[in-house]
């Protein structure tokens, strides 16, 4: 396969934060807005697709999730940030897939459930859409697993299952997987149990780039749009330079 047909295909999952909330206005629960901006960072260029609900590759453009996570108003997110930071240092396309779902708990992402499944397929369906390779896959999730102490204490077990059964369903045992330690979380009492769970994983091929610290919305759970930048990016430096990958 020529570089010019070459697809590296990065999964996107998780909950609200990879989905995306950037740029979003909140004058009520039920009155949410995008503001519509889409900085230089996370324009849209040809050499990045992202597969939409209907299982179709088309240009990738922001709110990467808004036929996914519909339940809720999405805006920017990381994912845009970080194929734009990689596109001139890949040879091919970047291939985007969205499967992030505002709110989910990582017991909604177990194997056999709906949200499971579908991402699953998707990722499935991108393969053999086109070809490519699955490059890695982008984890943002445990802000409702910062509920109750019994969640906190309970999730790296969790999500350390989930990592090996999405390794054995999609038959890459050495998947790269770059998660997201927590900025915020739902109950302050265990956002730091869950970010030790984060942090604490040491499986192959498993590494962590932290968001604490980085800029929130005034809700103080979703990542601003200046911070989603500054998220895709990290991540990208992480792939690029911690996981020793061929760059085409």
């Amino acid at each position: 396969m020529s570089c010019e047909t070459y697809k590296h295909i990065f999964i996107l999952s998780g909950q609200s934060n990879m989905s995306g909330r950037g740029g979003i206005i909140k004058y009520s629960e039920t009155d949410q807005h995008w503001d519509g901006v889409i900085p230089p960072e996370c324009q849209p260029h040809s050499s990045i697709l992202r597969l939409n609900a209907h299982l179709c590759w088309e240009l990738a453009r922001e709110p990467l999730h808004a036929d996914i996570d519909t339940r809720k108003v999405c805006g920017v997110g990381p994912g845009m940030p970080f194929a734009n930071a990689l596109r001139e240092r890949v040879c091919g396309t970047l291939g985007l897939v969205p499967c992030a779902v505002g709110a989910s708990a990582i017991s909604e992402w177990a194997r056999g459930t709906p949200l499971y499944m579908s991402m699953v397929k998707r990722v499935k369906v991108a393969v053999k859409k086109g070809g490519g390779e699955i490059s890695a896959l982008l984890w943002y999730q445990g802000e409702s697993d910062t509920l109750t102490e019994r969640d906190a204490d309970a999730y790296k077990v969790k999500m350390e299952k989930f990592i090996c059964d999405v390794r054995k369903d999609l038959h890459l045992p050495l998947l790269p997987i770059i998660q997201v330690a927590l900025a915020s979380g739902v109950n302050e009492s265990y956002i730091e149990k869950v970010r030790e769970a984060q942090l604490g994983i040491k499986l192959h091929n498993v590494l962590c780039v932290d968001a604490k610290g980085l800029k929130l919305n005034d809700d103080n759970i979703h990542l601003s749009t200046e911070a989603q930048i500054q998220l895709g990016q990290m991540m990208a430096n992480v792939y690029l330079h911690n996981l020793n990958l061929p760059l085409s």
